[in-house]
């Protein structure tokens, strides 16, 4: 199956204590849910017809361990399955001491302007 790595350095504006998540100064679970995410959108997007995207419609997240501020996070997806525009990702993260987190990720092809409109028409 087709994978993808991304690594990223933990700043301030990813820490718990700055995105209202907690009060800590580590990275937050919705800082590592985006990256999770961005990885899972990368590597669909080679599969996609033009003015196509992904849109996210599951995360199933386990965050075990805390990563400081400066921390280098290593995020690691795998294309699990893609039946017809549904896709299904196993992402898994690190920083330099180990594993912090693995989740299954589900993502849907949409035709990006549809949905944008659809969107922007709700109110």
């Amino acid at each position: 199956m087709k994978k993808i790595v991304i690594e990223k350095i933990v700043t301030e504006d990813m820490l718990a204590v700055n995105v209202g998540s907690g009060s800590l100064r580590v990275l937050s679970t919705p800082a590592l849910a985006a990256i999770m995410e961005e990885s899972a959108l990368k590597l669909a997007k080679d599969s996609l017809n033009p003015g196509t995207t992904t849109v996210g419609t599951e995360l199933n997240l386990c965050h075990t361990s805390p990563s400081p501020l400066g921390a280098k996070i290593t995020v690691e997806a795998e294309l699990l399955e893609n039946d017809m525009g549904k896709y299904s990702f196993k992402i898994s993260a690190y920083d330099d001491a180990g594993i912090i987190a693995k989740c299954i990720h589900k993502r849907v092809a949409v035709t990006a302007e549809r949905f944008q409109n659809k969107a922007d028409t709700k109110f």
